[in-house]
């Protein structure tokens, strides 16, 4: 054994000596720091599940959860208080279908996101959703479902690194690679047949959606994303029925992307959890989702987003199919679909637009307000925690100067945003 050898193991064996001869109270290590306690003083407390408004409330928040809510509530010695008294208190807001890590620069990609893709790394676009991620929180969404077109995973990665605060962002439940038949959204050419990966998982046999379900899971999706109808050929009910049965079979939900009536429609009879987009639902397709307590994330896009992509597809549109659904009691939650970068905009911002398309629509702002907090939560299965407001659930939280009960765009002017119990705009 060499002398360097030696000298260790003496080190060693005289750092192990000293350590077996401390006192039992030095060898114990330090007591972990209690949780900071906030006390909030809420003028007004809104909860959307009611409806109802109460007064003059405290909020105890104790670390990441809120323990105490109550007009009466003690204020500990030492907490930190929060005067919210001349605001209206309520649960963080939902986004229910983002691409926080995809930015199409109308410029440069010509409004086509196929482009983006191209350009456009893996790496990058996981930078990309930190930077939309803190706009969406800064806007008062605490919660999103990030739903595909993250290029190899970012997603992911970006869900587990606010997870564990390496990056502030709002809870993402994320959706992996988006399955769909040959193609996907694109349509290839023969000599490039790869450029739609890893954009897009082809599945078109029952083996192939089996282990795209599985390989999503397998790199930490918590939802699964089918699109139904971008092609001349589209998934049939037993299809998408299988494709669900998959899911639920290792605890996901399933969404499905339907651009068409025929899509929506078979999408619908399937029970799949959501539609998302569905503009082209008739009334019927809107009574079989309701029938089979498919919810529907309609993204019905703001005039502001229509103009700016060129959408083909006039706003009025939207706007009517969001009227129709509201009208039969298709159970809906607040969905975007926002995607691309506008001068002057943040991504919260081009988000919280969307809340025109409700309001030219007729829904009231107690149902929109159900959509973007407590019917959302629901959909994306983490309203045992988040969506409300409630002793045990996460300090989600956020303010508004008016109560949007009355009127839903005070919204746009959140001033205070709570996010697990830490205060990151205020």
């Amino acid at each position: 054994m060499s002398k360097s050898r030696i000298g260790r193991s003496l080190l060693l064996g005289l750092a192990l000596t000293a350590l077996l001869t401390l006192p039992a109270a030095a060898q114990q290590s330090e007591k972990p720091a209690a949780p900071q306690i906030t006390a909030i003083k809420a003028g007004k407390l809104v909860d959307p599940e009611t409806g109802k408004t109460a007064a003059n409330q405290i909020i105890l928040v104790e670390g990441r959860t809120i323990k105490a809510i109550g007009e009466k509530v003690a204020i500990p010695a030492g907490a930190k208080v929060v005067d919210l008294s001349k605001s209206t208190v309520l649960p963080g807001l939902f986004d229910a279908h983002t691409h926080l890590c995809m930015s199409v620069q109308p410029k440069r990609d010509a409004n086509n996101y196929y482009i983006t893709t191209l350009l456009d790394t893996t790496a990058y676009r996981a930078i990309e959703g930190v930077a939309n991620g803190q706009a969406m929180l800064a806007s008062g969404f605490t919660t999103v479902r990030d739903i595909g077109n993250a290029g190899n995973y970012a997603d992911t990665d970006l869900r587990r690194a606010i997870e564990a605060g390496v990056v502030q962002g709002p809870t993402v439940v994320n959706s992996g690679i988006i399955i769909a038949p040959y193609g996907g959204q694109f349509h290839l050419q023969p000599e490039k047949k790869d450029l739609a990966t890893p954009e897009y998982l082809f599945a078109d046999t029952r083996d192939e959606m089996r282990k795209a379900v599985r390989q999503n899971i397998h790199f930490g999706a918590k939802f699964i994303k089918i699109v139904v109808d971008d092609q001349d050929y589209i998934y049939s009910v037993d299809d998408i029925r299988y494709l669900v049965g998959e899911a639920h079979a290792s605890g996901l939900k399933l969404a499905a992307h339907c651009w068409t009536h025929a899509g929506a429609h078979n999408a619908a009879e399937a029970g799949v959890d959501s539609i998302e987009h569905g503009f082209q639902m008739t009334d019927d397709d809107l009574q079989l989702a309701k029938k089979n307590n498919v919810t529907l994330v309609g993204t019905e896009f703001s005039e502001k987003m229509t103009r700016a992509l060129g959408n083909p597809w006039d706003h009025k549109t939207w706007v009517d199919r969001l009227r129709r659904a509201y009208k039969i009691g298709v159970n809906m939650a607040f969905g975007t679909d926002v995607d691309a970068e506008m001068p002057g905009e943040t991504r919260g911002t081009l988000a919280i637009d969307y809340i025109n398309s409700w309001v030219e629509a007729g829904v009231p702002a107690a149902d929109t307000l159900r959509a973007m907090t407590i019917n959302a939560a629901r959909l994306l299965g983490v309203d045992k925690e988040r969506g409300a407001l409630k002793p045990g659930m996460a300090a989600d939280i956020i303010a508004t100067p008016e109560n949007p009960l009355d009127d839903i765009q005070t919204l746009r002017k959140v001033a205070f945003v709570m996010k697990d119990g830490a205060i990151v705009k205020q």
